[in-house]
């Protein structure tokens, strides 16, 4: 029970729920909680998706389109529907343990730049730590998706507004900056500052530094470099 109450605790007291998460060790149950907030948040946006919009939109619109009949699109449907359910699935239960891991490496690696060796069993309690947060996020969605009729993406986009890359009136270019500003992974950072703290006890401050401009490399890679360059 103790082991199971620990998540718990991070968010009613981040930084002693973290620190003693780190120091224990107990990286699992924030692991399987991330594992299952994330497959059922995808189990149920499959289920509520409406992908008409899309499928239609991605029809040809030349010659070919009246060779397309109706039945060819509810299959199209039907499909797409599927590989959502699987996706969300698959998302949940091997990318998030993946990423997991991804994440403890390379703390490990940044501790070993900086001359500040922890346990590897540590970072990995971190890294599984700071992004409860973010299982938090798709508990919240798997929730609010399941009061829906049905979601279209763009209402799936805006069902659970936590980023100002949202707001209203933005650029394209200003939404993929903004994207980042985002509160479940802004406190996913501040999290892993602490987790990384703890484990390598490095100052405190200087750890949150470290990780909101590991953070912000990130954002400028995978939400302003890579789109970018793909709409070119």
């Amino acid at each position: 029970m103790t082991s199971l109450a620990q998540p718990a605790r991070v968010f009613v007291d981040p930084l002693g729920g973290t620190r003693a998460a780190v120091e224990a060790r107990r990286w699992l149950w924030p692991l399987l909680i991330l594992a299952f907030c994330v497959a059922l948040s995808g189990t149920v946006f499959a289920l509520r998706w409406d992908a008409t919009a899309s499928i239609v939109s991605a029809l040809p619109t030349d010659s070919t389109a009246s060779s397309v009949s109706e039945s060819d699109i509810a299959e199209q449907i039907q499909t797409a529907s599927r590989k959502a359910l699987v996706g969300g699935i698959a998302n949940g239960l091997i990318v998030m343990p993946l990423m997991v891991l991804l994440l403890a490496c390379i703390l490990w690696v940044t501790a070993w730049l900086f001359n500040k060796p922890a346990a590897f069993g540590q970072l990995m309690a971190a890294a599984a730590v700071a992004l409860l947060p973010i299982a938090l996020y798709h508990l919240i969605y798997a929730v609010c998706a399941a009061y829906q009729h049905s979601l279209t993406d763009v209402r799936a986009v805006r069902l659970v507004p936590s980023s100002l890359a949202l707001l209203d009136g933005l650029s394209p270019k200003m939404q993929r900056v903004l994207k980042g500003a985002d509160f479940f992974n802004l406190w996913s950072v501040g999290l892993l500052g602490v987790g990384f703290s703890t484990a390598t006890g490095m100052r405190l401050g200087r750890a949150l530094v470290l990780i909101g401009v590991m953070y912000l490399m990130y954002v400028g890679v995978f939400f302003i470099g890579l789109p970018a360059g793909g709409a070119q």
